[in-house]
């Protein structure tokens, strides 16, 4: 367990739970909004478009999905904004990116330019936080919840854990904003080192 919990284990969700959970909480979300913090450099998502015809090679249909879904992160990010609380998360990303993460980064761009804004840091940026285990995958909704996504070594999403004690959940959400105000704006970053990628091959 990583030093930023403080000891604290938190309430483990199996998924069905968990989904049903993050949603009610979600859109109740009040300040400082949501922020989440997203370490890993490798997932798998069966289940989504995407990522399945990514997984099969076949890059540009997966781009083509993630395109036809702009009307869909359009409306959800209105949303957002009529619950009247901001969107923000932290990706780290390591050199070279990896095929999974060049996908995913198209994803977080179109969720940057509606609204859930992505700023970038790097492995070195966070190296003092990570000197016996990695930084964890967690979001904050205010300072009422927290989620960690646990995942399984295959990379697919197992189960979860839900934090509610409210000094826990403000200083991690300090913690996931800090590391946001050093960050890089994905916009930028996507043009530098990914927009002229060529088409990964997948593992």
């Amino acid at each position: 367990m990583h030093d930023l919990f403080g000891g604290a284990a938190g309430e483990r969700l199996e998924l069905a739970a968990y989904y049903a959970d993050f949603e009610k909480d979600l859109w109740s979300t009040s300040a400082p909004g949501f922020w989440k913090l997203e370490r890993q450099q490798f997932f798998k998502e069966p289940g989504n478009a995407s990522w399945e015809a990514f997984n099969k090679g076949d890059w540009r249909e997966s781009m083509r999905i993630i395109e036809a879904g702009r009307s869909e992160m359009i409306e959800y990010y209105r949303k957002v904004e009529e619950c009247g609380f901001v969107n923000r998360r932290v990706r780290v990303v390591e050199q070279p990116i990896i095929p999974y993460l060049q996908w995913e980064l198209h994803i977080l761009r179109m969720r940057d330019q509606y609204g859930g804004k992505v700023r970038v840091v790097t492995a070195e940026q966070i190296a003092d936080f990570e000197r016996e285990t990695p930084l964890p995958e967690i979001y904050t909704h205010g300072t009422t919840v927290m989620y960690q996504a646990v995942y399984g070594d295959d990379g697919v999403l197992e189960s979860a854990r839900r934090f509610t004690d409210s000094d826990l959940v403000a200083r991690c959400q300090r913690f996931i904003q800090d590391l946001y105000e050093i960050g890089q704006p994905l916009e930028s970053f996507f043009a530098e080192n990914v927009a002229a990628l060529p088409p990964p091959r997948t593992p």
